[in-house]
């Protein structure tokens, strides 16, 4: 299958990101999102993105104009009616992951191929909200999406070979590199990633050492480009929580069970950077 229009649910960080991703490929892009405020706010990003590559000589006013053209937005999930792909990138929680997925079953004809940029739930149940399980995948985009390579393509119990070959060439085509995981809570990076922020967390809890001394003896000593609570503060600690408590009841393995700490800065509204104040202080 080739894959020319590609809608995008959520004009959230990554819905905008994948977006912006598929116009600069070439491709016909409709992003659709139900709050306009999100949506403008995506738009004018994008927009931004693209006149600072004209200014830096990085593309011509005319590119630019393609683009644009290629990016067309909306606020009606009916917008996805002639796509061969959408991807949707909206909050992770898999009961209204599963409500949009049978919405947008009935709107699309049977070959578009519905994907889920989800970086830990189940494609499988997900996909069992629809009537195309063959045609259901994962395809997720890491943060931010317009500077990594990494897509994680990850195919339900049903989805086809074809629908994963059509992803796959997708990815290549939009400038990324494919990684295919079997379907596994935190799949590949998040299935390795979160236990350590949690463990760094862990060992916050515990007095080991300061949020500052942690994150420097990880830079230094495992070669990471962050610390692992400076990435938590980054990500979100509700969304760390919530993945975390996720691979807990998944695996029910004591080795998954979260943080105290995570749970406490959650209930006290301390987010990390997007409230000011997780396990640092962006208030100062």
């Amino acid at each position: 299958m080739n894959i020319k229009k590609v809608g995008v649910l959520g004009a959230g960080t990554m819905g905008s990101g994948i977006a912006q991703v598929c116009a600069e490929a070439g491709l016909e892009v409709i992003l659709v999102e139900i709050q306009d405020s999100i949506l403008q706010q995506a738009l004018s990003k994008i927009g931004a993105s693209w006149q600072k590559a004209v200014e830096k000589g990085k593309i011509d006013s005319t590119i630019k104009a393609s683009r644009e053209a290629l990016l067309k937005s909306s606020q009606d999930l009916s917008s996805f009616k002639d796509c061969d792909l959408v991807i949707e990138a909206i909050i992770e929680e898999i009961s209204v992951k599963k409500k949009v997925f049978k919405a947008m079953d009935e709107i699309c004809p049977d070959y578009t191929i519905l994907a889920t940029n989800t970086s830990a739930l189940s494609i499988t149940e997900i996909a069992a909200a629809t009537s195309r399980t063959d045609r259901v995948a994962g395809v997720h985009f890491f943060n931010p999406v317009s500077v990594m390579k990494l897509v994680e393509v990850i195919p339900g119990s049903d989805t086809s070979h074809s629908t994963i070959e059509a992803i796959v060439n997708l990815t290549k085509a939009i400038g990324k590199e494919p990684v295919v995981a079997k379907e596994t809570p935190g799949f590949i990076v998040n299935r390795i990633l979160n236990p350590l922020v949690n463990e760094a967390a862990l060992a916050y809890q515990e007095g080991v050492a300061s949020a500052e001394e942690i994150d420097k003896a990880m830079k230094l000593g495992a070669g990471l480009p962050m610390g692992p609570l400076a990435l938590a503060d980054m990500i979100g600690l509700d969304i760390v929580l919530h993945v975390t408590e996720y691979f807990f009841n998944e695996f029910g393995e004591s080795k998954y069970r979260p943080a105290l700490v995570l749970k406490q800065k959650v209930r006290a509204g301390h987010l990390g950077v997007k409230t000011g104040k997780g396990f640092y202080d962006y208030t100062k």
